[in-house]
């Protein structure tokens, strides 16, 4: 039967589909990635050139091979080794994969009541931007589809400047002392001996940093494994201090909803795709952009007046926790739309470097000691990865006039500022400060407390999940990291989690016990034989994939 309809769809294919004479790709699908060799032919006829060495001298083809050659004497191939083997860069500390495409933003509501900030203010305005998506954990040529924070760093090229937006896909962050953050990462990493990913490492320092469980069931529950980069919300965290042109202060939390609807994966869904293709969160975003089926998000802001912060029973900077409803407003602010792809992934997602410092007039930025921390760390991470001229690079240029003191250094270094004086205060005409007259002379304040305060762990459990599928799937992850979990870290774990919420700790007790009983029987099978029904699982998925797929 599978034979004949196969039969029947080659017969169809070859009546009616595209000929390859035609210069098309025999590619019936709507994925896009195979075709892109195919087009690029098809836009350039012939060869687009002699190929050359980096110092731009012809190729002559004997020297296209070096067998049997002295190979001192072929600069080509001295080019081609010399520059293969110093190819790599720094890789990024955490979101080492990525994936990244340009697009605009545009203002569709009048929010100069709340910010001065040009960007932001003047209806039908467009800005455009680039947005790269990562993966937290994972390293350059990791998996999209493991359970992990969704980041999506926006640069936008404003007329005052680039103002760069860092967010992850759940609104909640996992420490509020910037001292943690390098031993946060590094518990989520692998083992330094084993080179092995090591539960017992985060399980406990999450049970020594208690204020982590929030987000920590943000991501362990349906939200922190979106369906692709073009179906999550993603958020910057930070409380931002914004102001209108009357120096007017306000407290700000800033959300891009998808427009396409929030979706979400499954643990097993994940499974079946990462089987076929770990890329699939990158390989979605550039099909649908390369089909025209542009993704967008709708960009809100939640505000507060200063007043309405000193009425507040909780503290509304600390990044660990959510604004409670009806103690702010919502306001939209426009749509931010991707609609075109790099040429070179390299040139523009790899060579890009945001920083939250990245600031605007009308947005001084957030005040808590997270965010103080990220100014240093971010800044840093660029000047050892991409060197001290990171903001010279095309990807990362201001597209207004940038006057600046810092010169030299590691190329690109551009026109280098050319003649003008090098050194400020200065009396021969080189660039001068301005006095921005609607800037707050008042700066923020925000003391943090070193409490664990479960009160948004249990809230987020009983009222932001919707049903009792949702808490059973978010208790049954949980068991599931428990299972090489050091016993006492385990039940340290568990206690805090009865504080939490008894329902939640039940769930995961019951879901570890069935857990721990199959794996202790499969221990004792070779791991060919453990895995065949998973094997035989993914090989039906394809088929019926496949069948569907045509039919």
């Amino acid at each position: 039967m599978k034979r004949c309809k196969w039969s029947v769809f080659l017969y169809w294919f070859l009546v009616h589909g595209p000929k390859l004479s035609e210069g098309y790709y025999s590619n019936v699908t709507i994925d896009r990635a195979p075709r892109q060799l195919r087009e690029f032919k098809n836009e350039h006829p012939k060869p687009i050139g002699i190929i050359t060495t980096e110092a731009g001298v012809p190729v002559d083809l004997r020297d296209s091979i070096i067998l049997n050659k002295d190979i001192f004497n072929s600069e080509f191939f001295t080019d081609t080794l010399t520059h293969f083997v110093g190819e790599p860069i720094p890789e990024r500390v955490v979101q080492g994969h990525g994936y990244g495409a340009f697009g605009y933003f545009e203002v569709t509501n009048d929010v100069s009541k709340f910010t001065s900030a040009d960007v932001f203010n003047g209806i039908g305005k467009k800005t455009p931007l680039f947005v790269r998506f990562s993966t937290a954990r994972q390293s350059i040529n990791g998996n999209e589809l493991v359970r992990e924070h969704k980041a999506a760093s926006i640069k936008f090229y404003t007329k005052e400047g680039n103002l760069d937006l860092l967010t992850i896909n759940i609104p909640a962050y996992d420490y509020r002392d910037p001292l943690d953050f390098p031993n946060f990462i590094r518990a989520q990493k692998k083992h330094p001996k084993t080179k092995i990913r090591d539960l017992n490492m985060e399980w406990d320092f999450t049970t020594l940093r208690p204020s982590r469980f929030h987000a920590f069931m943000w991501r362990m529950s349906d939200y922190g494994l979106p369906l692709g980069f073009r179906k999550m919300d993603f958020f910057p965290l930070h409380a931002y201090e914004i102001n209108n042109k009357h120096g007017e202060r306000f407290i700000a939390k800033l959300n891009f909803r998808t427009e396409l609807g929030l979706a979400n994966l499954t643990t097993n869904q994940a499974l079946a795709i990462a089987s076929q293709e770990p890329n699939y969160f990158s390989r979605d975003l550039y099909n649908a952009i390369t089909n025209k089926n542009y993704p967008s998000w709708r960009f809100e802001m939640d505000i507060m007046t200063l007043d309405d912060v000193k009425s507040l029973d909780y503290n509304p900077f600390d990044v660990t926790r959510l604004w409670k409803a009806g103690t702010f407003k919502t306001v939209t602010v426009g749509r931010l739309v991707l609609n075109e792809i790099p040429d070179s992934h390299f040139r523009s997602t790899e060579m890009s470097a945001f920083n939250p410092a990245n600031l605007v007039p009308g947005i001084p930025g957030p005040a808590d000691h997270v965010f103080k921390g990220r100014r240093l760390a971010y800044r840093d991470a660029h000047n050892h990865r991409l060197g001290r001229n990171h903001n010279k690079i095309d990807v990362n240029l201001p597209r207004g006039r940038v006057l600046t003191y810092t010169r030299d250094s590691d190329p690109p270094v551009r026109e280098n500022m050319r003649d003008a004086p090098s050194f400020f205060p200065n009396s021969f005409n080189g660039p001068v400060p301005y006095i921005e007259p609607s800037r707050p002379s008042q700066k923020l304040v925000v003391y943090d407390n070193n409490i664990a305060d479960f009160g948004p762990a249990w809230y987020f459990y009983n009222y932001i999940l919707k049903n009792e599928g949702e808490r059973q799937r978010l208790a049954d992850n949980m068991a599931f990291t428990l299972l090489d979990v050091d016993e006492e870290v385990r039940e340290r774990g568990l206690t805090m989690v009865s504080w939490i919420d008894l329902d939640l700790v039940k769930r995961i007790r019951e879901r570890f016990a069935v857990l721990r009983k199959a794996a202790d029987k499969a221990n004792h099978v070779d791991v060919k034989t453990r895995f065949s029904p998973l094997a035989s699982c993914i090989e039906s998925f394809v088929e019926g994939q496949l069948t569907n797929h045509y039919y």
